[in-house]
Formats: C-alpha cells, structure tokens, sequence
C-alpha cells in the first residue's frame, strides 16, 4: 500500500497507475475499487491527475437520536438546584 500526500492530506492507496492503463483497464480496476474499498490514483506524465474512491452511501440522517449511545447522563439533570442566577437578580 501506498500512501500519497495531497494538500497536506495523506490518503492510503492500493495502486497507482497511467491513465493509459486506466483507460484500457477502466471497469475491472472499477470492480477492484468496490470489491476492495481502497483508492486508485490515476496518473499522467507522472503527476497524479485524479482519484478514484469508493462511493460511502448516506442514509438519511436524523437527529433526534443522532448521539444515541454517545452521550452518558451523570447525576439528577431534573431537580432544581439551590443557586439563584445572577441573571434573575
């Protein structure tokens, strides 16, 4: 694997390769995309030219629940407490 720095991101890679052989190769590296989940730079004279990535479908967020199993309540949240605010005053 390796790996490519791109506006100061890096990114993991399987292959890199010309954009003759991706042309010639186009729907089988494709398929290698899906099937493996890893990222293809396509290059031209040497100096990468694009990214092919994975599609990550998004379902449909929601929010309420978004933080569902992320958060943890600590203490009674419900009882008054016994400070006035400065902001009754």
């Amino acid at each position: 694997m390796t790996m490519v720095i791109d506006y100061g991101h890096e990114a993991a890679v399987s292959r890199i390769i010309k954009a003759s052989e991706f042309k010639a190769k186009c729907l089988a590296l494709l398929d290698e995309v899906e099937r493996t989940g890893e990222n293809l730079v396509i290059t031209k004279k040497g100096k990468p030219i694009a990214e092919v990535v994975p599609h990550k479908a998004e379902g449909k967020r929601r929010l309420f629940g978004a933080l569902q199993g992320r958060l943890e309540i600590v203490g009674d949240i419900i009882s008054p407490i016994d400070v006035e605010w400065e902001a009754l005053k």
